[in-house]
């Protein structure tokens, strides 16, 4: 009895434990990215994902790295993935626009934009600096 108590005990304690550790990745990766630590930072959010593969805030902020390191592709692939599990988040909608309108896919970048437009709640105020980005593709092209 006393042997199944302890056994219960110590099962107990290493889940808690591991649990704890999963979510102490992201909450680590975080600070040392606010720190600028990017390559660390990079492998905690990497780290997270494997125990929390649908973590999308761990991907938005692999986006934002690679962004930093001017890996357009990990970046793109990393914002798609965040908005394939949040797809009304608009930090990612708004970074996709950017890569979008820097490539001049203006279609694409109208579809995100009214999708943008839909969730905005903290961004609001970048749909201007949108509007500002494309009118100068505008007048770029008018002369």
């Amino acid at each position: 009895m006393i042997k199944t108590i302890f056994i219960t005990l110590v099962i107990n304690l290493i889940l808690i434990s591991n649990s704890f550790s999963k979510e102490s990745f992201y909450d680590e990766a975080r600070k040392l990215f606010d720190k600028e630590q990017f390559e660390q930072s990079k492998f905690l959010f990497q780290r997270d994902i494997v125990f929390n593969p649908k973590q999308a805030k761990s991907y938005l902020y692999l986006a934002k790295i690679f962004k930093i390191e001017e890996n357009l592709k990990e970046e793109e692939k990393n914002l798609n993935t965040t908005l394939l599990l949040d797809p009304k988040n608009e930090e990612a909608i708004y970074l996709l626009m950017d890569i979008e309108i820097e490539r001049s896919n203006f279609d694409k970048v109208k579809e995100l934009k009214e999708k943008f437009e839909k969730v905005c709640s903290s961004l609001c105020t970048k749909i201007s600096s949108i509007n500002e980005k494309l009118k100068n593709f505008d007048t770029k092209d008018e002369s």
